[in-house]
């Protein structure tokens, strides 16, 4: 199946083409398996270059999806996460330049050790087979999604948000295009090609043909999959950040991580939607960091003490705390040290990503032992929460779950194992 089938629902049976396309995904994975990484890597660069080369048809399509946003009233970070610009388009080539750039992560010898009795025992990295992506709005995703289950041995199965499907088959053709140049099967990486709320509801429940799924969006989204899937998932669960600022915070790396952290995207899931301040951060710099964000643009939602840090902020209501805003909204708070911060984001948090901001040693080891999400960082932007940055070339999400895969999942997190064992004529007595 390809992005160039209609995608009208009335005509369009759903179970069906899901089925048919599960049984070609399942094939494509048989067959990747076995490829080589050197054709895995040709048709990632082959790829890129097709997006490159593609690059007026692909914004040609983003802005039919940003028509249909603007008439669906998405907001201004909602638009933000779907628009594609010349930038953002080559992002995404360097993005698969950069995956088939990595070590093969397919057969990687992640444990061997030898028995008493002989046996040799070797533990090595496999791909999980077929793998289901349910994303919303951000089209890159089609990109980072694709490229990383190939360069992982592994067929993809990607259904795209409904606001992104043009951007998404654009995308996804030049990904068949490399495919095929590496002369590999083009059903590894194949493209849900409908809007229909029905095909996600086909995608959870295809156990003999997908072999997990990773939901990329909301907290409705997220919800939806988990409570409706019969295959494992990935959870990337909505991104409620917080940024703690303490009394030993530095005041300029403070102020530029706090603003970067909130402002610099809005929209994606590491941007910062909480900032808690040590009373005596809050006393000495409080007030000029609450002002720097409202002078910025960000709406501050705080309690009684950062209200009285500045007439312009808002009160908070408890609906506040634990809120993904995914815009210019950022709730703030002061807390009496780090272990109110800490009983704060334990209480709200999404296990998502926090930041620390400290010069004091002692402080930024007692946040990073006693909190458990999946990213934690000290004196450093929440929005460094993505694959890429992490030098992964990209990432399929983040894993906020506890199971196989947590933080960016990257290519090496898409594999499992299996254990190969050699012996020589030998029996167990």
């Amino acid at each position: 199946m390809d992005g160039s089938i209609a995608n009208d629902a009335k005509t369009l049976d759903v179970p069906a083409v899901m089925a048919e396309m599960g049984r070609r995904a399942k094939a494509a994975a048989a067959e990747l398996a076995y490829a080589p990484a050197s054709a895995r890597d040709a048709a990632l660069r082959a790829a890129a270059e097709a997006i490159e080369t593609r690059e007026a048809e692909i914004l040609a399509a983003n802005a039919k999806d940003m028509d249909f946003g603007r008439e669906k009233g998405l907001s201004e970070a909602m638009m933000d996460r779907l628009l594609l610009t010349a930038p953002r388009v080559a992002a995404m080539a360097q993005g698969l330049r950069e995956v088939a750039a990595q070590e093969d992560p397919v057969g990687r010898v992640l444990e061997e050790w030898t028995r008493p009795n002989g046996l040799h025992f070797r533990k090595v990295a496999t791909p999980l087979g077929v793998i289901g992506v349910i994303y919303e709005s951000r089209p890159n995703v089609t990109a980072d999604a694709g490229g990383l289950c190939l360069k992982s041995g592994n067929a993809a199965i990607l259904r795209g948000g409904s606001e992104s499907f043009h951007s998404a088959g654009a995308i996804h053709a030049c990904l068949q295009e490399g495919l095929r140049a590496a002369g590999l099967p083009a059903d590894a990486i194949q493209r849900v090609p409908t809007r229909d709320r029905a095909a996600v509801g086909e995608m959870l429940t295809m156990q003999g043909a997908i072999d997990v799924i990773i939901p990329r969006g909301g907290k409705g989204l997220v919800g939806r999959v988990q409570a409706e899937a019969r295959v494992p998932v990935f959870a990337h669960l909505e991104g409620i950040c917080h940024v703690y600022a303490d009394a030993a915070a530095d005041p300029e790396k403070a102020r530029r991580v706090i603003l970067n952290a909130k402002t610099r995207r809005t929209g994606i899931c590491g941007s910062a939607e909480c900032l808690l301040m040590h009373r005596g951060y809050a006393a000495g710099q409080g007030a000029a960091t609450v002002a720097m964000l409202i002078d910025a643009g960000v709406e501050v939602r705080g309690d009684a003490a950062v209200q009285a840090l500045d007439p312009r902020v808002v009160p908070a209501t408890d609906a506040d705390w634990g809120r993904e805003f995914l815009d210019m909204i950022i709730a703030a708070k002061v807390v009496d040290d780090v272990d109110g911060a800490i009983a704060h984001i334990q209480r709200y948090g999404s296990q998502h990503t926090e930041a620390v901001l400290t010069e004091d040693d002692a402080v930024a080891e007692r946040f990073f032992a006693r909190l458990d999400s999946a990213i934690l960082l000290r004196n450093a932007s929440t929005q460094f929460a993505d694959g890429g940055e992490f030098g992964f070339g990209a990432e399929i999400g983040i894993a906020t779950g506890k199971m196989h895969a947590r933080g960016p999942v990257g290519a090496k997190q898409l594999t499992s194992f299996k254990y190969l064992v050699e012996g020589d004529g030998t029996t167990r007595p």
